[in-house]
């Protein structure tokens, strides 16, 4: 549900204001005003299914072993019923609410309460208190940028616990994994549902609300632009970061202790999927400033299609290879551990350095050098819904003149990384390559739609001079 991080430029501060009565383009780069059957159909299918997925994929490693088709054949073959796989799934219990509680309150309070401290003594780390970008309302929005902080602080308790107070074992995400999954489910309902009625009656800002009048859309793809509780919690930024990427790295260790503790070492590949998904985790944080300017941000409203998905979806589906490998440890020959190493850097790379000359382009308006040279770039503009108009510049040139997403290549490459470490015997650990190449497309196209939208016949000259989406000479 919840995609990786997408540089945009889109925000630029240059401005002037358009004269009384002259016609504005109503601030429609946010989410959709209108809903055509197919998304309505779509929406409804992931409402009703996108739980019961994250819960077949955990239940099928906890009882079958990862297999994901075993389950459907038993029940096809009467040799089980829908009632037994149910009998056997652990409840929610009080020991797994209070870890989920305690985890939730802990990461409000570093997210909330706790300044930042890093950005003053890590050089080029950007922290602390930063703008976000231009809303359709034309307001920018401030944010306490403390998320590398709040990640360290976590995990030095982590390991302050496993090596020196052992107040519980590292493997306690693992052996609670069933229960928590309910517990994460409860929040991202009551979160989505609290914003939906927040929209509605007491909004952060009414002019960056957006009613369909279809229920069922407004819920899942939300009706605020930012929801707030005071001046500094942003349901956004806190969903979006914590709990779940946090948590992200802490998972991927419970199941590195859990496979030591039942093996007695820990595989090569779990040693892979911790590493590389580490620097994705750390890469999000160090970064967390210019996650203000990607999509999540820019354009998406506030639903359970972030609410939910980042309190269930990233978690329990982006955490798969780990998983798997306790039930299924696989030990990687040296070339091929090697080989997917250097996959998963080389997709980092592209990943890093796509965003970097995007984000040193922005900051620079376009005075920086790019591959040696002064970037290329397409004059566009813009409006707010208060008649205001921004300029900016789409930038043609460097790695985003190869494709109009090439950071999602990278981002690719790196998910390719994480599922060959678990070898070939099941399906189960290549859903996360297969969900997000069906994102990322998705998003290229929803997001293409929306820059039209906003920027016009400016688009249109930016899309003739690259013409490829994600691959260069392909898509």
């Amino acid at each position: 549900m919840v995609a990786p991080q997408e540089k945009r430029s889109s925000e630029e501060r240059k401005h002037k204001t358009v004269p009384n009565g002259a016609q504005t383009s109503q601030g429609q780069w946010g989410r959709a005003w209108e809903v055509d059957w197919f998304s309505l159909a779509s929406i409804i299918f992931l409402l009703m299914f996108a739980p019961l997925i994250a819960y077949y994929f955990v239940m099928s490693c906890d009882q079958y072993q990862c297999s994901l088709i075993s389950p459907l054949v038993d029940l096809l073959l009467g040799d089980t019923r829908l009632s037994d796989i149910w009998d056997k799934t652990p409840p929610l219990t009080y020991k797994a609410a209070g870890i989920y509680a305690l985890w939730v309150t802990l990461q409000v309070i570093l997210y909330a309460f706790v300044p930042d401290f890093c950005h003053k003594f890590l050089p080029g780390y950007v922290g602390g208190v930063q703008e976000g970008a231009v809303t359709p309302a034309g307001l920018v929005n401030k944010y306490e940028i403390n998320g590398l902080q709040a990640w360290i602080v976590t995990h030095v308790l982590w390991f302050a616990n496993a090596y020196y107070f052992h107040w519980f074992s590292p493997t306690i995400i693992f052996d609670n994994w069933i229960p928590l999954l309910w517990c994460a489910n409860i929040l991202g309902y009551v979160v989505s549902t609290f914003a939906m009625i927040k929209g509605y009656f007491f909004p952060t800002n009414a002019k960056d609300c957006k009613f369909t009048g279809n229920f069922f859309y407004d819920y899942m793809m939300g009706i605020e632009f930012n929801p707030r509780i005071g001046k500094w919690f942003d349901f956004k930024l806190f969903f979006n970061g914590r709990p779940g990427i946090v948590a992200w790295t802490l998972i991927n260790l419970s199941y590195a202790a859990k496979q030591q503790e039942l093996y007695g070492q820990v595989t090569n590949s779990m040693i892979l999927v911790n590493v590389l998904q580490g620097i994705y985790v750390l890469d999000f944080f160090w970064n967390e400033a210019w996650y203000l300017k990607t999509i999540d941000i820019c354009h998406d409203h506030f639903g359970w299609y972030l609410g939910w998905g980042d309190c269930v979806w990233l978690p329990y589906l982006y955490t798969l290879q780990g998983l798997y490998l306790v039930y299924h440890p696989v030990q990687l020959g040296t070339a091929n551990a090697v080989g997917i190493l250097i996959l998963g850097l080389v997709g980092y790379y592209i990943f890093r350095v796509t965003n970097h000359q995007k984000d040193l382009f922005r900051r620079t308006s376009g005075n920086c050098k790019i591959w040696g040279k002064k970037p290329e770039y397409i004059e566009c503009s813009y409006m707010s819904v208060d008649g205001t108009k921004y300029y900016s510049k789409l930038m043609t040139s460097g790695f985003w003149g190869w494709a109009r997403h090439f950071n999602y290549t990278g981002d690719l490459m790196v998910s390719l990384a994480y599922c060959l470490a678990c070898g070939f015997a099941h399906v189960l650990p290549y859903f996360y390559i297969a969900y997000m190449a069906i994102l990322l497309t998705h998003r290229c196209i929803r997001d293409e739609h929306r820059c039209f939208s906003k920027y016009g016949k400016d688009w249109k000259r930016y899309t003739t001079k690259v013409p490829y989406r994600l691959l260069p000479g392909i898509f």
